[in-house]
């Protein structure tokens, strides 16, 4: 299936020179939705994935159906301030500023072995927060699944050694 055609690009969003690749339109049709979770959860099914874990706020649109295909818990890695209980916390740079992620200290048991879910993987700096995050607490991240890659951000530069699936690549 040809997913390009579901993804909108928005040029300078969310300043000026960014262009925002918007999922949007894939996952307002039920079809390409669907081929893009089963694509990942193709690629996730031989990892033995204990937890999902999905960046605010796309990865988890992207990591609970696959946790849910799966049959394994999911968890949120979200922004500062969000989670109500005791959490880990990393901050890292984004393509366009700078942000904190946190996780609960019992969303990932040590041992656990986690998939990361994202829309995209572009500069790597969430990716590699979330990685830390789960790391921080045991965890072992056996996959990173996107929706697209940024070739040219080379967000992979950030997470070498770590097993990475995309679906599209710009």
């Amino acid at each position: 299936m040809d997913l390009k055609q579901y993804i909108d690009d928005v040029k300078d969003f969310p300043e000026q020179g960014i262009v925002f690749r918007d999922i949007s339109p894939l996952m307002a049709n039920g079809e390409a939705y669907r081929y893009s979770i089963k694509e990942i959860v193709k690629y996730a099914q031989d990892l033995n994935v204990d937890k999902v874990v999905g960046p605010e706020a796309r990865g988890f649109m992207v990591g609970c159906p696959v946790a849910v295909e799966l049959g394994c818990g999911f968890a949120m890695a979200r922004k500062k301030g969000k989670l109500p209980r005791e959490t880990v916390e990393v901050s890292y740079g984004l393509e366009y500023g700078k942000a904190t992620l946190q996780l609960h200290k019992d969303a990932i048991l040590p041992g656990d072995k986690v998939l990361v879910c994202d829309d995209l993987l572009a500069t790597g700096g969430t990716t590699a927060a979330t990685i830390e995050l789960v790391e921080k607490l045991g965890g072992e991240v056996v996959g990173l699944a996107f929706l697209i890659e940024l070739l040219d951000l080379k967000g992979r530069d950030l997470v070498q050694g770590y097993d990475i699936f995309t679906l599209m690549e710009y």
